[in-house]
């Protein structure tokens, strides 16, 4: 289920950057391929999330950015031996990082195009010759950063084959299955936003929950009472396809976190939202653990031609309440101040009424 043109007018949120990325880098915003902000390494847990777009995999060494660097796991399946590992494979996803990570000297005298031909090539071969090769972005001040912590020279060759197989972001690999990569690096982008999110989603969410006596006992509670919360907000959305943004702040250190994902309703039928709704969901458990304060809105196309409907919740102590529509407006009129985006023109409603927050959630200390 595709969604509405009319959605186009909404800018993914995004997560900041963290202090002293490197000035190359940028933040990812959508309608372009930038792979976004990174979190700061030691904070991102490893961890399970559902596979994207793309094949899941197992996560194992490979080859480092295109190129040169590439490295085989494994020689071929011996009879009745094991199946060979994969070839992992980072990439520069615009001309920007391109350019940026140039100067190490990664890519030899090619421009962005004739590198994105020549990966292509070596890509295809690969999966011709029976191996599954997992694909990520090559972020510029990540594999600084990486490069750094593992006392490694980011021109080296080793550095790319380290980084590309390095299992430190979140969620199941994303394997490459014979596209064309003009067509696939926006698909790999977003992908790798969701993973990011989740990343750094899942981190603040174990900060908040260390504080209790029972973290394991409210983990599940928490991400029962979201599971919940997420299938009310689309149950009250209806049919069709809606845009559930979020904007939370810890009580603390007033970090702000993001996510944004399309629920889609059809005969009454949820469909799943991959990546983007499993970093929403873990996004909101972390404000929810963490009492934080924070804004949800619900985008919706109900009628081809009027504008959008916007209806609005805030995160009081982690608890959901309803916005009334002055609230609404002034959470949109935020949005477009961040630089969030949004239509010109909506149709701002109250929040419907969301399932009240369990008392062994509230308490905290499990």
């Amino acid at each position: 289920m595709s969604q509405p043109d009319q959605y186009r007018f909404f800018v993914d949120p995004t997560v900041t950057r963290p202090p002293g990325a490197a000035a190359c880098s940028h933040p990812a915003a959508a309608g372009r391929h930038s792979a976004g902000a990174t979190p700061p390494r030691g904070a991102k847990p490893r961890g399970g999330g559902s596979s994207g777009p793309g094949r899941a995999g197992g996560s194992g060494p490979g080859a480092g950015s295109g190129g040169g660097g590439w490295a085989r796991a494994g020689r071929g399946r011996s009879r009745g031996g094991p199946p060979p590992q994969p070839v992992a494979l980072a990439l520069a996803a615009d001309h920007r990082d391109f350019a940026c990570l140039s100067r190490y000297g990664l890519f030899g005298a090619v421009s962005f195009e004739g590198y994105l031909r020549r990966t292509e090539r070596q890509l295809r071969a690969l999966c011709a010759q029976g191996l599954e090769v997992h694909l990520r972005i090559l972020e510029p001040a990540d594999f600084e950063d990486f490069c750094e912590e593992s006392g490694l020279e980011p021109g080296d060759p080793a550095a790319r084959v380290a980084y590309a197989a390095d299992p430190d972001l979140a969620g199941e690999p994303f394997v490459y299955a014979g596209e064309r990569l003009g067509e696939l690096l926006p698909v790999l982008v977003e992908d790798h936003r969701a993973r990011v999110r989740i990343s750094i989603g899942c981190s603040a969410l174990l900060t908040a929950l260390e504080r209790g006596r029972r973290p394991e006992t409210r983990l599940a509670a928490v991400l029962q009472y979201v599971a919940r919360l997420y299938l009310a907000l689309a149950a009250g959305a209806g049919e069709g396809c809606h845009l559930l943004t979020l904007r939370s702040y810890g009580p603390e250190d007033g970090e702000q976190l993001t996510a944004a994902v399309e629920v889609c309703v059809e005969g009454g039928r949820l469909f799943a939202g991959g990546r983007d709704a499993e970093a929403f969901c873990v996004t909101l458990a972390a404000g929810v653990a963490a009492r934080g304060s924070g804004v949800m809105l619900l985008h919706s196309l109900t009628v081809p031609g009027r504008p959008p409907q916007v209806r609005g919740w805030g995160l009081a102590q982690g608890r959901p309440t309803q916005l009334a529509v002055p609230e609404v407006l002034a959470a949109l009129a935020d949005d477009a101040a961040l630089g969030l985006g949004g239509p010109a023109e909506v149709e701002a409603r109250t929040g419907f009424p969301l399932p009240e927050l369990p008392e062994e959630v509230a308490e905290g200390d499990g």
